[in-house]
């Protein structure tokens, strides 16, 4: 594997890790420092003391000289956490390479293809590391659900997305899962796009990036593996750890394709997570990214359990096709001092790729809460995290879309609604707006509906016009609406609504729209 060199090593096998038997084979090696970027250890090339490496459930510390040893199994990876200000390697498509994958024998046939036979473990497997000075403060870009059917998807992504993100300031990107739409051979096309971004890209995976045709859980990631390495992994960037979680649990084949997955974590991946967090600092910002929500997860409360105590956590997902902020207590199984803050993330594809398309072929692909589709910006400043929604292709402060009648009778105005769908907007958010340069500010209530900003677009759907793009999703109840009423007595003549919206980080956003009293 690229990155890693054997080495004639041997190190003393130390103390046997709890719950492993005595003839457990073992995986040994160095993380050191690549001084010449050869990714190959050269003499006088330091062994990095205190660096975490794991085979995806034990977590161990290198020692004074660099080396580490861990249990080995037929079918396991190997990977270097890794630490602040440091980097690993990146291929020519920006991914990070930090792992080497055993399997002797190679992956199972699938479709896509899997794990070549990997041979016996190596006698060393050894982790090139470069000095890479972080910042405290830092952004980083997270895509939901890019989710292209075909090369025809790849390219929207391209024009809609890719262009506006090169030369980001932000550090790396994450895509949260949903790389692919079941067509895994576009794998490799997606991360050439993706790397155009210039930056380092890590990867979650998502239910339609798993194999279908394998017939359990364990093998359904072969391809993503052979890709992207481990299915679940760590990294720490400046002050937070981030955490890349699989939690689609594959069912397994069925006849005509037919399997089934569900939401949860599994035993050896929750020994993973209480064996990392042992070794990191409790006033550390943990962020965990999964792609099924956490909510839905039916061991969700195992891991709650093992965040809890901790001060400064958060969780990222996509998924549902829809953008929320949700701040999770008792309802939801969680027992911590304060709310859990877990963010469903805006998709790439928005609603896959549908509705009518623009000037440049690519469809407007409104999510189903009424929504645009795009990505989220994350800074990262200490132990704080905060959440910039970016639509694509539109200016930064494109914040929110104020729905309500163009023409409204006088008479009828105090009974007119206005709704403001606030894409990042959150149950910490407030909304007011008002009427004219005078008018007074009137609070906005939010509601869970569906946005009738998208429902006219369905209207127009079923209105018999020819379309030209894929039908919309249908709608979804919005957790970024409120909802207020037209002031009486407003006079026939055009008018201005002007919105002001304060999200949960005290930011304040402004959008207007006109209207026509008659």
């Amino acid at each position: 594997m690229k990155g890693m060199r054997t080495l004639t090593i041997v190190v003393g096998l130390g103390l046997l890790p709890l719950g492993r038997a005595a003839d457990t084979s073992w995986a040994r090696g160095v993380v050191y420092e690549d001084v010449n970027g050869n990714q190959l250890r050269d003499a006088g090339e330091p062994g990095l003391p205190g660096v975490l490496v794991s085979n995806q459930r034990e977590v161990v510390k290198t020692d004074q000289a660099g080396r580490w040893q861990l249990p080995a199994s037929e079918d396991c990876a190997f990977f270097v956490i890794k630490p602040t200000g440091w980097m690993t390697p990146v291929d020519a498509q920006q991914l990070p390479r930090f792992h080497y994958l055993h399997k002797p024998h190679g992956s199972p046939e699938v479709r896509f293809g899997g794990v070549p036979p990997t041979g016996p473990l190596p006698a060393s497997i050894d982790f090139p590391l470069y000095r890479h000075p972080e910042p405290g403060r830092f952004q980083a870009v997270f895509f939901g659900d890019p989710q292209p059917r075909d090369q025809k998807e790849v390219d929207y992504i391209a024009h809609d997305v890719v262009e506006e993100l090169i030369g980001t300031p932000a550090k790396f990107g994450v895509t949260l899962g949903d790389i692919m739409f079941d067509d895994l051979s576009l794998f490799e096309n997606y991360n050439a796009l993706i790397a155009l971004i210039g930056i380092p890209w890590y990867n979650v995976i998502g239910n339609h990036d798993i194999n279908y045709d394998a017939v359990d859980d364990r093998h359904s990631d072969e391809t993503f593996e052979r890709v992207y390495g481990p299915n679940y992994y760590s990294y720490a960037y400046g002050p937070v750890q981030f955490v890349v979680l699989d939690n689609v649990q594959w069912g397994g084949a069925k006849p005509a394709g037919t399997g089934k997955y569900t939401a949860g974590l599994g035993e050896d991946q929750l020994v993973f997570i209480e064996n990392l967090l042992a070794h990191v600092p409790e006033d550390r910002l943990v962020l965990f990214m999964m792609h099924i929500p956490i909510m839905n997860m039916a061991d969700r409360e195992r891991l709650f359990r093992l965040i809890e105590p901790r001060p400064y956590t958060m969780s990222i997902s996509g998924h549902t096709h829809w953008q929320a902020h949700f701040h999770l207590g008792e309802e939801s199984g969680w027992r911590g001092a304060e709310p859990h803050h877990h963010m469903v993330n805006v998709t790439v594809c928005g609603s896959w790729w549908s509705g009518e398309p623009d000037e440049l072929g690519i469809p407007h692909t409104t999510m189903g809460d009424g929504a645009p589709n795009g990505y989220s910006i994350i800074t990262f400043d200490g132990q704080q995290a905060v959440v910039d929604f970016k639509a694509s292709r539109r200016p930064a402060d494109y914040q929110m879309n104020i729905q309500t009648p163009e023409v409204i009778p006088a008479a009828q105005a105090p009974e007119t609604p206005v709704y403001v769908n606030v894409f990042g907007g959150s149950t910490r958010s407030t909304v007011d707006m008002r009427l004219d340069p005078d008018g007074d500010w009137i609070r906005l209530t939010k509601v869970l509906e569906e946005d009738p900003y998208f429902l006219e677009l369905k209207r127009i759907e079923a209105s018999g016009v020819a379309l030209r793009g894929r039908e919309l999703t249908s709608a979804k109840k919005s957790n970024h609406l409120w909802k207020g009423l037209l002031p009486a007595n407003l006079a026939p003549g055009v008018h201005r609504i002007r919105v002001r919206s304060e999200d949960q980080y005290g930011r304040v956003f402004n959008g207007s729209r006109s209207i026509r009293i008659e």
